[in-house]
């Protein structure tokens, strides 16, 4: 009997300004990816220039989507080799999530996300030479100045795009994406459950239950599958762990589950730090063994770590690393990930800037993840 087979929302590549997990294409209104159209058109638009019509139909989409708590999803579809940098331009207005959707190596990421070899017909008549980039608008938000924005600086770059904008329900996307998220193992010991999927096997691994609801990190993604499969290297009974940026909380009570001391968390997103605790009681941990705090890394930590976690980005990596050396001990390690591999360097100029060695550097799907010292505790 043939199983189940790989359709268009399985293969959604989420990302949050260069990585982020399916939960977090909505916030505050919705817990996923997946939404169901609203019946109205989906409106083609030639992009060379951004007209009156263009902005007067952004501004009708903007006045129904705020009468009815909907949100515009503006879909820019470019040819393949200029995804990358058209993504990197959507994020600076993406202020409701963002995913793309490539199937320029469908039959590899239909096993490797989905575990499953029978993929839809339709998915297998999708073209590989272009991706098209979603980025959600929110009701209190005109998509009009995100339009013409975005078409300035898609022509300012030389890349060929087109628009797509429709309205989506919020109340569509609260159950939808869950169908897609299933048990996975990751690293040589954990596996990520979702709290709604009670059938599965743990085949002898340590089970990590998680309802990341908004926050960044079920495990799915390739930054936090090389952040948990390196925190595995370095966790013992006496680690103190420091998790920065902690999302849903998945790296700090993964480092418990495999056995260390303590974990701290912090993230400026209240949001991100209600679901962490939540996340942590579900596995059983409450302070002291795990605390999570809400602000800046330099304002609300104190103390010394073993290992330093972070899984964010480039930019926040860069900024954070001038403080992180004062938050590790004599022979700590500073884990790094969500570094997209065009901007290694900055990174690693970082790193030589305020001290740091790197140790370990691991790589998966164009992301990359550091092992660090500072340089006086390198052996």
């Amino acid at each position: 009997m043939p199983g189940p087979q790989l359709t268009d929302k399985s293969l959604l590549r989420s990302i949050r300004r260069g990585g982020i997990h399916p939960s977090r294409v909505l916030p505050a209104a919705a817990n996923g990816h997946g939404g169901q159209r609203t019946g109205r058109p989906t409106m083609r638009l030639p992009c060379k220039a951004v007209s009156p019509l263009t902005a007067a139909i952004c501004d009708t989409l903007y006045k129904q989507g705020a009468t009815h708590m909907e949100w515009t999803d503006i879909s820019i579809t470019v040819a393949k080799r200029d995804a990358d940098t058209a993504e990197a331009i959507a994020t600076m207005v993406a202020n409701g999530g963002i995913y793309i959707e490539d199937y320029s190596d469908l039959e590899q990421a239909a096993w490797e996300i989905a575990h499953i070899d029978l993929i839809d017909e339709d998915l297998l008549k999708k073209d590989r030479n272009k991706a098209t980039i979603h980025i959600y608008i929110s009701p209190e938000e005109s998509p009009a100045e995100a339009v013409a924005f975005l078409s300035e600086r898609y022509n300012a770059e030389g890349i060929k795009h087109e628009i797509d904008l429709s309205v989506c329900r919020n109340q569509d996307w609260e159950n939808n994406w869950k169908e897609y998220f299933k048990p996975m193992p990751v690293g040589q010991k954990l596996l990520i459950r979702p709290v709604w999927d009670n059938d599965y096997d743990p085949q002898g691994r340590t089970v990590l239950d998680i309802e990341p609801g908004l926050a960044f990190g079920s495990g799915g993604h390739d930054t936090t599958r090389l952040c948990l499969e390196t925190l595995e290297n370095h966790i013992t009974p006496n680690t103190e762990l420091l998790d920065i940026g902690c999302g849903s909380g998945i790296l700090g009570i993964a480092g418990l589950l495999l056995g260390a001391k303590s974990a701290t968390g912090v993230d400026i997103d209240e949001l991100a730090v209600k679901t962490a605790r939540e996340n942590g009681e579900m596995n059983g941990f409450t302070e002291p063994k795990y605390t999570v705090f809400q602000g800046n890394l330099t304002d609300k930590v104190s103390g010394k770590y073993d290992v330093v976690v972070a899984n964010i980005v480039a930019d926040i990596i860069v900024m954070f690393t001038k403080d992180v050396g004062r938050f590790l001990k004599d022979d700590g390690i500073y884990i790094t990930s969500g570094i997209i591999d065009t901007r290694e360097q900055d990174v690693l100029d970082a790193f030589e800037k305020y001290g740091f060695e790197v140790v370990g550097r691991h790589e998966s799907c164009g992301w990359l993840c550091f092992e660090t010292r500072l340089k006086n505790n390198v052996s």
